[in-house]
C-alpha cells in the first residue's frame, strides 16, 4: 500500500511532505500554463482599430498642411494645428489600445500610457476647442487689432500653456495616481482612481462652460455689429433685423451645429465620469467615451476642413499632384 502510496505521488510530481521540496511541475505543462491566449479579436476592437487610423490620418493631413504652408501663421491656424495634433495623438492612443488589448499581452505599463496618452490628447482638444472659440470671440470684438504678431504671441504662449498643462494631467496615472494596487479605488474607467477622475470631469465641465460663454458671446457681438451695419447703411429700419434680411442665419445655424457637436460629445462623459463608479457596466463607460473620442474625427471637418484658406490649399496640393501623376504617365506613354 505504500509502495502505490509513493508511486502516486510520484506521479502527480511531488516529492515527500517531510522533505518539504516544493512542488515539481513538468516543463512541458509549465509552459502551457504561463502562455497568454489573445482574446479573439471582436467588433468593438475592429472599429477601435478603424476609428482611430482614420482620426490619425485624417488630422495628420490638417497638421502637416498648416505646418508646411508659411501663410498659415495666424492665430486662428496656431489653434487648429493644436487641435489637430491633439487629435492626432487620441487616434493613436486608441491605436495602442487595439495592440493592447487583442496583439500583444496587457501589462500594468500598457494601461498606463494609453490612458496617460487619451487623458492628454482629450484634454488638450478640448481646451484648443476652447481657444478656437476665444479666437473667435476676439476677432469680432477687437477686430482692427487681433491678428498681429502680438496676438500670435500670446496664442503661441497660451498654447504652450495648454499643452504643459495637459501634459502635467495626463502623467498622473504614471506618476502613481491609479488603481491597479487598488481596485476598490476605481473609478468607470481602469486605471483611473474615481478621485483622479472626478476632478479631471469637473474640469471638462467648466471649460465646456466657458466655451458656450465664448459663443453666447460670439453671437451677441455679431448680431450687433450687423445690425449697426444695417442701420448706417440704411439698408434696414432701425428696428428690423440684418440677419433675418440678409440670410446671415445661415451662419448661426453652423453655429448651432458646432454647439450641437461639441456638447454632445463631451457631456455625457464629463457627466458620467462624475455619477459613475467601478460597479456600474463597462457597456455605459463605453457608451460615454466613444461620443468624446468620436469628436477628435469630426474636429477636423467642423473646424480645418471648412476654412476657405485651408481647402483651398488642399485643393491646389490635390490639383498638383494629379497633374504630377499625369505628367508621369504620360511621359512613360
Amino acid at each position: 500500500h505504500k509502495e502505490k502510496e509513493s508511486t502516486t505521488s510520484e506521479d502527480l510530481g511531488w516529492d515527500s511532505e517531510s522533505s518539504g521540496a516544493e512542488p515539481i511541475i513538468p516543463s512541458d505543462q509549465l509552459g502551457r500554463s504561463s502562455a497568454y491566449e489573445l482574446p479573439p479579436l471582436t467588433v468593438w476592437g475592429v472599429a477601435l482599430c478603424v476609428s482611430g487610423t482614420l482620426i490619425a490620418t485624417e488630422n495628420a493631413i490638417v497638421v502637416t498642411t498648416i505646418l508646411a504652408t508659411s501663410s498659415l501663421r495666424a492665430p486662428v491656424f496656431l489653434l487648429l494645428a493644436s487641435l489637430g495634433m491633439a487629435d492626432l495623438l487620441a487616434g493613436v492612443a486608441l491605436i495602442l489600445h487595439f495592440l493592447f488589448m487583442f496583439c500583444v499581452e496587457p501589462s500594468d505599463w500598457s494601461e498606463l500610457l494609453t490612458s496617460g496618452l487619451l487623458v492628454t490628447s482629450l484634454t488638450a482638444s478640448l481646451c484648443s476647442l476652447m481657444g478656437v472659440a476665444l479666437d473667435r470671440y476676439l476677432s469680432l470684438s477687437h477686430a482692427l487689432t487681433y491678428g498681429s504678431g502680438q496676438s500670435r504671441r500670446r496664442a503661441a504662449i497660451l498654447l504652450l500653456l495648454v499643452w504643459l498643462g495637459a501634459c502635467m494631467i495626463g502623467a498622473g496615472p504614471a506618476m502613481g495616481w491609479h488603481c491597479l494596487e487598488d481596485p476598490n479605488s476605481c473609478s468607470v474607467a481602469r486605471p483611473l482612481t474615481r478621485t483622479y477622475l472626478s476632478l479631471l470631469c469637473g474640469g471638462f465641465l467648466v471649460v465646456v462652460m466657458v466655451t458656450l460663454q465664448l459663443y453666447a458671446g460670439i453671437c451677441r457681438v455679431a448680431r450687433r455689429h450687423a445690425h449697426a451695419i444695417a442701420t448706417q447703411r440704411h439698408f434696414l429700419p432701425s428696428n428690423q433685423s440684418y440677419a433675418s434680411k440678409h440670410g446671415s442665419g445661415r451662419g448661426f445655424s453652423r453655429l448651432i451645429l458646432v454647439l450641437s457637436v461639441f456638447v454632445g460629445c463631451w457631456m455625457p462623459f464629463s457627466l458620467w465620469g462624475l455619477l459613475g463608479d467601478a460597479s456600474s457596466p463597462p457597456l455605459y463607460t463605453y457608451a460615454t467615451l466613444v461620443p468624446a473620442a468620436g469628436s477628435s474625427l469630426l474636429n477636423p471637418i467642423l473646424y480645418s476642413l471648412r476654412h476657405k484658406d485651408i481647402l483651398h490649399l488642399l485643393e491646389c496640393l490635390q490639383s498638383n499632384m494629379f497633374y504630377n501623376v499625369e505628367s508621369i504617365f504620360c511621359t512613360r506613354c
